[in-house]
């Protein structure tokens, strides 16, 4: 069978079962979106697009996304792997659209991954120059980007439990730093209402999709914990449970932040969107400079406990991809020590350290990059979410669980998605992000024109990944 020349030589290991506690899989998605990055690099952008309109964007994506957590729970309640929504997906809508799915999600979480290096370059420019003077250069970018590849690569090769235990301390202090800055600025300007921000004035149903993708952005990778399904202890329990607690707190979080910097920046010299280290400026101007160097240093961490899970989760993917033929049959093979999927983990890490590189080389600037890398990136998670909300009550009729309630929120779900995916094609925003679009479904081309060379080659496949998924389901 094919699936069983995929899956590599008979004496590799498999996963590591049963090593991660609830907290650690909750530091998988979380440090997954990396919350630090929204008010240092994302909030900005969004701003930009949707003016004052910042905060509805995230209130917007937060509903939108807590409909997608109910569908991918009536997954994640019943059966768990580590394709995450790749699997999902194919045990609701056959293998077909879990492969397009599957590949949506590799582009997603590299893409990602590619996009925080370059968050991560900008911070540590950012903390150079406060401590020690030093102008931002190509060579310290470069070094940043190899450092930050470099270490994502060692601690996801390793061990996947210390990798999330890393993650959970690291995102654990960022997000306090932002906090304490946030209620510092309250303290000590006493603005607490903007009544500016209660209304639309100015905002634009064009510059609002734009801001709400990038809105969607901040959120992305809410799901990984759902590829460490055969890690977690206790996975139909702790999975479910991290991904609607993630959702909720990020949810929260990104709104108050939004509201916080558009009110701080209100006549404030430089503009919220023209500010590339907006946190920093916002301690300028509640009297807490040392704040702004404090959460430079935790932006810089925060990106790179990003970087971390962006290539735990690809390689996941990466992996059980691999083992039913769609990617080369060397990335499913696991560490005989450290039972990590380590080829796939390298491949993961290759990508995110390269892709920028190139970018910068080519003279984008740092910001910009970040920007154009999540915006597809973003394409790549809306894509698979709007996929495993259509197939959350196809999954359930399958197993003879008629649920009224699961259709109706399929279709809201969807519907609020879209408007995104499609608003972002049919408004034409301003390029290069009208070009955008058509760049992600390139890359999601790439992974078709493999998947019927391979099923060319093997007409089997289908077939037997078919039933593959099935057992998955019923486990």
């Amino acid at each position: 069978m094919p699936l069983e020349r995929a899956a590599g030589p008979e004496h590799t290991p498999g996963l590591r079962r049963d090593c991660l506690s609830f907290l650690e899989v909750v530091a998988q998605s979380v440090a997954n979106i990396a919350p630090t990055a929204t008010p240092a690099l994302i909030i900005p952008g969004v701003f930009a697009a949707a003016g004052r309109g910042a905060w509805e964007a995230y209130a917007f994506a937060t509903v939108a996304l807590l409909l997608v957590t109910y569908h991918i729970n009536q997954f994640a309640r019943r059966s768990a792997s580590p394709g995450a929504l790749y699997t999902f997906v194919g045990q609701g809508m056959g293998p077909s659209w879990a492969v397009i799915s599957g590949w949506s999600l590799i582009v997603a979480y590299i893409v990602t991954g590619c996009a925080v290096l370059c968050g991560a370059a900008n911070y540590a420019g950012v903390l150079a120059q406060a401590l020690f003077g030093v102008t931002p250069t190509l060579p310290l970018t470069i070094a940043v980007f190899a450092v930050v590849a470099l270490a994502a690569w060692y601690l996801s090769y390793r061990d996947v439990e210390l990798s999330t235990k890393f993650m959970l301390v690291l995102e654990g202090i960022s997000v306090g730093v932002v906090l304490l800055l946030a209620v510092g600025f309250y303290v000590r300007t006493g603005r607490v209402v903007d009544p500016h921000q209660f209304s639309l004035a100015g905002v634009t149903g064009g510059g609002f999709v734009q801001g709400l993708v990038l809105a969607y952005f901040s959120f992305v990778g809410f799901e990984s914990a759902t590829a460490l399904g055969h890690e977690a202890k206790d996975p139909l329990r702790s999975i479910p449970r991290s991904v609607l607690v993630t959702v909720l707190a990020v949810g929260a979080f990104f709104t108050f932040m939004s509201y916080t910097l558009v009110s701080g920046f209100e006549g404030y010299a430089t503009s919220l969107g023209a500010s590339n280290q907006p946190m920093t400026e916002l301690a300028r101007i509640a009297g807490l400079p040392f704040f702004g160097t404090l959460f430079a240093a935790g932006a810089t961490v925060g990106q790179f406990a990003c970087a971390v899970a962006c290539v735990n989760a690809g390689a996941r993917v990466i992996y059980a991809m691999s083992k039913h033929g769609l990617v080369h049959a060397a990335a499913a093979g696991t560490h005989e020590t450290h039972a990590t999927p380590h080829v796939a983990v390298t491949i993961s890490a290759a990508i995110v350290f390269l892709a920028p590189l190139i970018m910068i080389l080519g003279h984008v600037a740092l910001l910009d990059a970040f920007l154009f890398l999540g915006f597809v990136a973003t394409f790549g998670f809306l894509f698979a979410y709007i996929l495993v909300s259509i197939a959350s009550p196809m999954f359930l009729r399958r197993r003879g669980e008629h649920n009224p309630a699961a259709v109706v929120m399929s279709v809201l779900s969807v519907a609020m998605l879209a408007v995104a995916t499609v608003g972002s094609v049919v408004l034409n925003p301003a390029p290069p992000y009208n070009y955008l679009p058509y760049v992600f479904l390139a890359l999601i081309a790439i992974g078709g024109l493999r998947f019927v060379y391979v099923r060319l080659k093997q007409p089997g496949l289908v077939a037997a990944i078919a039933a593959d998924l099935i057992g998955d389901a019923a486990g």
